[in-house]
């Protein structure tokens, strides 16, 4: 028996890699409107360096790649860059400030540890 009427599937939105928390995409705001000219967003990656193996990076980017995941927030786009994509899948990305630090807070389901000192992990 054949089928004579073609089949469409419609395929929901697939969920952004990393959140980010309200906080955080006030900094990210906060960041982009004291950005060098020629930026077009920022990019969080996890290059290797740190006692762990991996570690958090956020930077500005001067031109999207088509690989990255972009997600849009009200400042304007995220960038998550391509390879550290399945290291970050379901993560949080947050903003703390106390008397003492700021920074970003990351809660990553994929870190199978971390060094003492929070600055790098592994997966």
């Amino acid at each position: 028996m054949t089928k004579t009427k073609t089949e469409t599937r419609t395929r929901r939105p697939r969920p952004a890699a990393v959140t980010l928390t309200p906080a955080a995409e006030a900094r990210v705001a906060a960041l982009m409107a004291k950005a060098p000219d020629g930026t077009v967003g920022v990019k969080l990656s996890t290059p290797r360096r740190g006692c762990s193996g991996l570690a958090y990076s956020v930077g500005f980017v001067a031109e999207a790649d088509p690989r990255d995941e972009r997600i849009e927030t009200p400042a304007g786009p995220f960038f998550i860059d391509a390879a550290s994509i399945l290291y970050l899948i379901g993560s949080t990305m947050d903003w703390r400030e106390d008397d003492f630090t700021a920074g970003f807070v990351f809660d990553n389901p994929n870190a199978k540890g971390s060094c003492g000192c929070g600055e790098s992990f592994t997966v």
